[in-house]
């Protein structure tokens, strides 16, 4: 099965929440404000958000002044034009320049941080670069041990300290040890519980100064981790991670696993944080780079 495949199985929740629940308003008919009213609720359910619900919406009631959407038949091909504007594809995350070229990934526990680090770090190996990966996650219990065991998968090295040590000391040991040793790329793996208190986000902030420090263009990725079962909640992770360091791109996960996947257009509206990867399933090869156009694809055909 290839990834468009994938991707399509993967998104089937959310499809049957958004698309098949849109399926009787495009049966023919005027496009009138009740329809599209009615159009705009169906969106907010299946987690797209008000602000880009309401976007969309108002897009589409244009396009219906204008005569470009002359009946419910239209809206079809009209609503997946306008969710494809509404979606940004970042740059992909891929080692250029300077190296060792750092991605700092941050996120809540239980989003599926370390699995996506262990799947980056494959990628990167496959494709011919060495990798390492720092332990920085110190306080969780077997979170090092999680990450070593990605380490071996991916044919990565690891820099890792005692339980308990410094998060801030073992990003700067693994970014030391990388430039000394010529490693293309290391990805650092950070603590995620109690995203809501100072201490979590002060230490987060400390990480990336030392990284700094050490590397002055880095980090060159601050990677957010988003469960895409949390929903709205995703929205609220990411403006609060995105305060203290500054994400650059989001890593979505567990989008086979619910009905949510409407996130996306969320996220892009209100934070204007580009989605750079996601995930489909359990596999290596089920974390991709995420294209707009394929995404809203794979939700409608």
């Amino acid at each position: 099965m290839g990834f468009f495949d994938k991707l399509k199985q993967g998104l089937a929740k959310t499809r049957k929440a958004l698309i098949e629940n849109t399926e009787a308003l495009f049966r023919g008919g005027a496009v009138d404000e009740s329809l599209l009213e009615e159009l705009e609720e169906i969106l907010i359910m299946a987690d797209v958000g008000p602000q880009a619900a309401a976007s969309i919406t108002g897009s589409l009631r244009e396009k219906v002044k204008q005569g470009k959407v002359s009946d419910s038949r239209d809206l079809r091909a009209a609503l997946k034009e306008e969710m494809r504007k509404g979606l940004r594809t970042g740059q992909k995350i891929m080692c250029a320049g300077e190296k060792p070229y750092v991605v700092l990934t941050v996120g809540v526990n239980g989003a599926g941080k370390t699995t996506t680090i262990g799947k980056l770090a494959r990628r990167f190996t496959d494709h011919g670069f060495s990798v390492t990966l720092a332990a920085a996650d110190t306080f969780r219990a077997a979170a090092i041990e999680q990450l070593e065991i990605w380490a071996q998968r991916a044919g990565a090295q690891i820099v890792k300290h005692r339980s308990g040590a410094d998060p801030a000391a073992v990003a700067f040991d693994a970014v030391a040890s990388a430039k000394a040793k010529n490693i293309d790329v290391v990805i650092i793996d950070t603590a995620g519980r109690l995203h809501t208190k100072t201490n979590l986000m002060e230490e987060l902030k400390k990480i990336k100064r030392v990284i700094s420090k050490e590397a002055p263009s880095a980090p060159h990725e601050v990677l957010l981790v988003v469960d895409a079962v949390s929903g709205q909640n995703a929205i609220n992770q990411a403006k609060i991670f995105n305060e203290a360091v500054g994400v650059t791109g989001i890593a979505l996960t567990k989008l086979d696993g619910t009905a949510k996947g409407g996130i996306i257009l969320a996220i892009n509206k209100e934070l204007n944080i580009p989605v750079k990867l996601i995930g489909v399933g359990e596999a290596v090869e089920d974390l991709q780079d995420f294209d707009a156009k394929e995404f809203v694809d794979a939700l409608f055909d």
